[in-house]
């Protein structure tokens, strides 16, 4: 996506994933290795600074630049979020890794030091090099010491099957420091686990049980750094599989909230997300 590339003072910026192909042990096999690479070009496009080979077997998930840095997620079993300077574009280099398990598909910047990170969670599977998808995972990582970046909070929704729109669509995200204010849509899947007295297996998926937007509060102060404050939906009826009621927006306008789906455009109080109004597009 467009967050995989960049302009900073005359150098553009890219990150890519490249899959390159040999023969394995047996002549009739083709091997096939993922490889992942951040390019620095100059104005005339001549290449001037690389890393290659990052994290090799994986692909990339998401990337973001901001400045001298870069900030970049691949997965296959686990999830490392790479720190890379490019503060010599020349001479890129990685100063720090972090490997938690799930991956994040879309990183936003918190501030200068911290980077929110939406993606799922994941549990490694036992018969091979790959990872069961479970649900939506939202994340927040500490760059202060860019050479050994941590997790500071996670926050999970859902079981296997649980969606989202901000894992293809960036505008599906709302973000405010100051209110300290986070807002996704969710679409999300549960599991009846007394289905299963030996324990759940990680390849069963949930059912579709509800969808709307989460309002978190998210802030570094607070013990808890990301806390839900509620949910909106719009659904009526219970008829969840409707999907003009799906909540795919959300904005506000000083202290109202509002969500939108293709059937409605709804407000609620962001204080206490008390209903103000709604207004029916279908009417």
């Amino acid at each position: 996506n467009q967050f995989s590339m960049d302009e900073c003072e005359g150098y553009f910026r890219i990150a890519t994933t490249s899959q390159m192909t040999g023969l394995a042990e047996e002549p009739s096999q083709i091997l096939l290795r993922l490889q992942n690479n951040v390019y620095v070009l100059n104005m005339d496009l001549d290449m001037v600074g690389k890393v290659e080979n990052i994290a090799p077997g994986e692909n990339i998930h998401s990337a973001r630049f901001m400045g001298d840095m870069c900030y970049l997620v691949t997965f296959r079993k686990v999830d490392p979020f790479f720190v890379i300077s490019l503060s010599n574009p020349y001479s890129p280099k990685i100063l720090g890794e972090l490997k938690i398990t799930g991956y994040s598909d879309y990183l936003h910047l918190y501030d200068e030091s911290h980077v929110i990170g939406v993606g799922k969670e994941t549990i490694a599977a036992e018969e091979g090099e790959f990872s069961w998808y479970q649900g939506i995972k939202i994340s927040l990582f500490d760059v202060t010491d860019v050479t050994d970046p941590k997790g500071l909070a996670k926050y999970e929704i859902g079981d296997r099957g649980t969606d989202s729109p901000i894992l293809r669509d960036h505008k599906a995200f709302l973000f405010d420091k100051e209110k300290n204010l986070l807002v996704i849509p969710v679409l999300v899947a549960e599991i009846d686990e007394s289905r299963y007295p030996n324990g759940v297996p990680p390849y069963i998926s949930g059912e579709i049980v509800r969808q709307g937007a989460y309002v978190f509060t998210i802030s570094l102060t607070l013990e808890e750094k990301i806390m839900l404050k509620g949910t909106i939906t719009h659904i009526e009826n219970g008829d969840i599989h409707n999907t003009s009621y799906h909540i795919t927006r959300m904005l506000y306008i000083n202290e109202v909230l509002y969500t939108i789906s293709e059937s409605k455009i709804e407000m609620n109080s962001l204080t206490d997300l008390t209903e103000i109004n709604e207004l029916n597009l279908k009417e």
